[in-house]
């Protein structure tokens, strides 16, 4: 497998510097996914815009982190897995909940199992739901338009999902006991 580089506030692509710098704000350090996605200004600048729209949105961190987490699992990518059960958890999901995510179940709060499964057949079925699919969605007392909003934050794990299963990044050690395989 090909080797990418993973770059750090100094050793970036100028045009990657700026999103570096807001993930190191963000989080205390740029995370080895970011440092990798940095090697194209175009997709780490892209990925900051998205995720800017994803929590900028209509659903809580928690709701978006059950997103996030079904959607690295669903897309097969380690990293992303790690980094979102830490994120789930601090958000105060449910580690049951979370746990059942990891292992493709559906956790046992009715809303979060709602975008979980709207997310993973999203995915799955390459966004062709059906009425079945949506109905699902509403019944737990989600709005209609949300789907379309669900769509932004698949969109946002797209990028990052393939980039970490190309790129390969290693884990940091705070993620480590959270390591998952496919």
């Amino acid at each position: 497998m090909a080797s990418f580089p993973i770059y750090t506030l100094e050793s970036a692509p100028e045009g990657s510097k700026p999103a570096l710098q807001g993930l190191a704000q963000a989080f205390g350090m740029v995370p080895n996914i970011a440092g990798a996605i940095a090697g194209s200004p175009k997709l780490i600048n892209s990925l900051i815009a998205v995720f800017g729209q994803v929590h900028g949105g209509s659903f809580p961190e928690a709701q978006i982190q059950t997103l996030l987490l079904t959607n690295a699992v669903t897309n097969g990518c380690a990293w992303a897995v790690a980094f979102h059960t830490l994120l789930a958890l601090k958000e105060g999901l449910a580690e049951a909940d979370v746990q059942a995510i990891r292992s493709r179940r559906l956790p046992q709060d009715g809303k979060l199992a709602a975008l979980s499964q709207l997310a993973r057949t999203l995915i799955e079925k390459r966004g062709r739901l059906d009425d079945h699919d949506v109905a699902s969605f509403t019944a737990a007392g989600f709005d209609q338009a949300l789907v379309l909003e669900v769509i932004l934050v698949i969109a946002a794990s797209t990028m990052t999902n393939y980039a970490g299963s190309v790129t390969n990044p290693p884990l940091e050690e705070m993620f480590s006991a959270y390591a998952w395989t496919a």
